[in-house]
């Protein structure tokens, strides 16, 4: 599949995703998802599909092997259903006390703040879970063997601009306007095969330089709890963290046979440390005039070594590709990589390069493969402009960031398994391949054979010939047939 067929498949799911997200139909019924939300708020059929998705996935259990615990009134599956509807709703959590608060059922402000603003819920864990639960048991299953499965790492800016007292809130550099904001760096990690997108682990991170962190870590926070572990982690560098992300996915038993990111984290270190967990890593990189690549004995910066390579003639997409040694003098140099130039369809004098660890791919497959990091970019647009990440909630604690970012996380997770129902047939399940080994593809010859022989008989039906006269026509037909064809179909040449 080249890019601009990727790029209008991914379009296509953008507008299925964005249509069940705002899908909050008010059809009366019975069986609501919670007594607290009012059944005309969320519509019959939502409320079905919210609860198979908790209970497909056994949601209770996955709760308690990440250490949530009730501590009073409301359980934490049930408190947890309620916020993952908040957003079909179409109010945040503010607005639907506001209009609800006449409801006895209605949960407290109180019960839904001490889910999420625990230390010791492991929020983080949770999502893992969940994404490897799908991944293994619903997705892999119809995926073929030959499909390449990859972890996309990317970054996106978590903005509380308007924020003053969140915790750990820092001065970040937003790459789409150059200019810095508050907020985190929110690093993702996800799971792909090219049709669906799983996120499997985040971090928010905030600065590892103290002067552009705004405000400190909570020292009342017990050192031995999940938080402030994952306080701690938000201050490390980027790269660093994003490998101990793609460490934790492939511990839990995350099938991927690649890594895939852009220049932001396309580092010689970062990528041999990936080499080193066992995957390979496809990568745009940038020019950068310290950071230098092995070539013929030689240490060449990007933009040195791309005057060295042949490029082909023409106005070929691919101008080049060539075999490298990455790594630094500390840890050698030892890494061989593939760099492929590209030609940049936008600027048509400039040039792209992508760099694979896998030397054996071909240049073709390097772009083809690289072009489903996309995914991930259509997952941050869901997720903010529809699923109200960083919006449905102004809490000051770290931990409700982590924890409303999950639920978020959660929300796409079951968006993107209604899409694959919808739209592919092998979701029907074992009725699918039941169907499939009942009604086998036949061969060509067997085809050709069963044409003849329908042939014969309208022949004989229509024309009226005796058997004799049939026979002397069909077998003049056959016996101008070459002998070739004749031997594929298994038919032995009539003689007069």
């Amino acid at each position: 599949m080249n890019t601009k067929v990727l790029a209008q498949k991914n379009r296509k799911d953008t507008q299925i995703l964005v249509k069940l997200s705002c899908n909050h139909q008010t059809t009366p019924g019975k069986g609501v998802l919670m007594k607290s939300i009012p059944q005309e708020r969320i519509g019959l059929q939502l409320n079905s599909r919210i609860n198979k998705f908790f209970k497909a996935h056994s949601l209770g259990t996955l709760l308690n092997r990440s250490n949530f615990k009730k501590e009073a009134g409301y359980s934490c599956l049930s408190l947890l259903k309620f916020v993952f509807t908040l957003v079909f709703t179409q109010e945040n959590f503010f607005q639907f006390l506001q209009t609800n608060s006449h409801l006895s059922s209605c949960p407290q402000k109180d019960s839904v703040y001490r889910l999420l603003n625990s230390p010791k819920h492991n929020w983080r864990k949770l999502l893992l879970l969940l994404g490897s639960r799908i991944i293994n048991n619903e997705l892999n299953p119809l995926t073929s063997e030959k499909r390449e499965k990859v972890l996309i790492i990317d970054d996106s800016l978590y903005s509380r601009n308007r924020s003053k007292k969140v915790e750990l809130l820092a001065r970040i550099k937003d790459h789409v306007s150059g200019k810095y904001v508050k907020g985190f760096r929110m690093l993702t990690l996800g799971w792909s095969n090219g049709n669906s997108f799983v996120p499997l682990l985040f971090s928010l991170l905030s600065s590892p330089k103290e002067k552009n962190r705004l405000i400190d870590i909570n020292e009342e926070i017990d050192k031995r709890t999940v938080g402030f572990k994952q306080r701690q982690q938000s201050m490390k560098n980027a790269l660093e963290v994003a490998v101990d992300l793609v460490r934790q996915a492939l511990d839990t038993g995350v099938a991927a046979d690649y890594v895939l990111f852009d220049s932001w984290f396309a580092f010689p270190g970062t990528i041999t440390k990936l080499k080193s967990l066992g995957i390979d890593t496809i990568c745009m990189v940038k020019a950068m005039p310290k950071v230098f690549y092995l070539y013929q004995g030689k240490k060449f910066n990007l933009q040195e070594l791309y005057s060295q390579v042949k490029k082909r003639r023409g106005k070929a997409k691919i101008l080049a590709s060539v075999i490298v040694d990455i790594g630094s003098k500390k840890e050698g140099w030892g890494v061989p990589a593939k760099i492929v130039f590209v030609r940049d369809r936008n600027r048509s004098r400039q040039w792209l390069a992508l760099l694979t660890t896998d030397i054996d791919l071909s240049d073709e497959e390097v772009v083809r493969i690289y072009s489903k990091r996309w995914d991930i970019e259509v997952f941050f647009k869901i997720s903010k402009s529809y699923l109200k990440l960083a919006k449905e909630f102004q809490g000051r604690s770290y931990d409700q960031l982590v924890g409303h970012t999950t639920i978020v996380f959660m929300r796409y997770i079951m968006l993107m398994l209604e899409v694959r129902e919808q739209s592919d047939s092998r979701t029907i399940g074992n009725l699918f391949f039941l169907y499939c080994e009942e009604v086998k593809d036949i061969s060509f010859a067997e085809a050709i054979l069963i044409f003849l022989d329908i042939l014969k008989k309208a022949l004989k039906k229509e024309l009226m010939l005796t058997d004799k006269a049939f026979s002397k026509i069909y077998n003049s037909f056959i016996n101008q047939i070459p002998s070739v064809y004749l031997n594929l179909l298994g038919i032995q040449r009539c003689e007069s």
